[in-house]
C-alpha cells in the first residue's frame, strides 16, 4: 500500500504525542494568549518538539511545519505538518474533543494524514488512493441527498459576525435537520464517517487542514476553499457530501 510506512509512523507518532498531552495536562497546566488571540500551553510545544524530533529520525530528507513554530526544508519535496494540539481550547477545559493532527504534504497537496483523539480512543487516518479509515475499519460518507435530512457544523461561530456570508447564515442553517458546532477536526472526522453531511470551518491553517483533507475525499466528500479551489493555504475550509455540494456553493457565493 502506498504510504504504508508514513502512516504507520504517523499513528504511533500521534499516539505517543497524545499520551504526553494527557500527563502533562494531569500535572496541572496554564493556558498563555498567542497573538492570533487562540490559547497555548506547555503541552502543544513539548508535541510539537516531540512529534518534530521523531520526524526528523525516521523521514531526514522531509520538511516540517508545525503550529508552534517548527519548521525545516526538506530535500525530497514533501513536507510533514504538525498540529501539535489541535482544540486546545477543549484541551484547557477538559473537555474530549482535542486531537493530534499529522499531514503530509507534497506539491501543495495533502497526500496521507492522521487524526488521532486521545480522549476518544478513535484514530482517522487517509492515503490518496487508499480510501479513509477509522481504527482500521473504512469509513464513507453518509448517502443524505437533501439539507432537510442532513447536519451542518459550522465551527468558529463566536467570530462568524464579521464574515460576509454571516448574514444569511440564520436562514441557512435553518434549512437542516440539525446543527451541531462540536469542534473542527472532529466535524470532519464525523462527515467522513457519515454522522454529519457539511462542515464549515471559517478560519483554519495549512497544519489543521492538510490531513483533514485528505480524509475526507478518500471518505468521497468535497473540500474546497471559499474561493473555490481545493487549495489548504486559503485559510478557511468548506466539506461536505457531494449531493450537497451545489447548494452549499451557492449559499456562500463560490463559483
Amino acid at each position: 500500500m502506498p504510504y504504508e510506512r508514513e502512516l504507520e509512523f504517523a499513528r504511533r507518532a500521534a499516539a505517543l504525542a497524545g499520551e504526553n498531552a494527557i500527563r502533562i495536562r494531569g500535572a496541572g497546566i496554564t493556558a498563555e494568549t498567542k497573538p492570533d488571540d487562540s490559547p497555548v500551553t506547555a503541552a502543544d510545544r513539548e508535541n510539537e518538539r516531540l512529534l518534530s524530533e521523531m520526524i526528523e529520525a525516521e523521514f531526514p530528507d522531509d520538511g516540517i511545519f508545525g503550529e508552534e513554530g517548527a519548521r525545516k526544508q526538506g530535500a525530497s519535496g514533501r513536507t510533514w505538518t504538525i498540529d501539535p494540539i489541535d482544540g486546545t481550547r477543549d484541551f484547557v477545559r477538559g473537555n474530549l474533543f482535542w486531537c493530534i493532527l499529522i499531514g503530509l504534504v507534497e506539491s501543495g497537496r495533502a497526500i496521507a494524514g492522521v487524526a488521532h483523539f486521545p480522549m476518544l480512543g478513535k484514530t482517522f487516518w487517509a492515503a490518496r488512493g487508499e480510501g479513509s479509515y477509522r481504527d482500521g475499519e473504512r469509513i464513507r460518507i453518509s448517502n443524505i441527498e437533501s439539507t432537510g435530512a442532513a447536519v451542518f457544523s459550522p465551527n468558529g461561530m463566536h467570530r462568524m459576525a464579521r464574515e460576509r456570508y454571516a448574514p444569511g447564515m440564520m436562514d441557512f442553517m435553518s434549512r437542516f435537520w440539525a446543527v451541531r458546532s462540536i469542534g473542527g477536526a472532529l466535524d470532519a472526522a464525523m462527515l467522513a464517517s457519515g454522522q454529519i453531511e457539511v462542515w464549515l470551518e471559517r478560519k483554519a491553517e495549512i497544519w489543521d487542514l492538510a490531513p483533514l483533507q485528505v480524509i475526507v475525499e478518500e471518505a468521497g466528500g468535497s473540500f474546497f476553499a471559499l474561493d473555490g479551489s481545493r487549495r489548504i493555504d486559503r485559510g478557511n475550509a468548506v466539506a461536505c457530501v457531494p449531493a450537497l455540494e451545489n447548494e452549499v456553493r451557492g449559499f456562500f457565493g463560490i463559483p
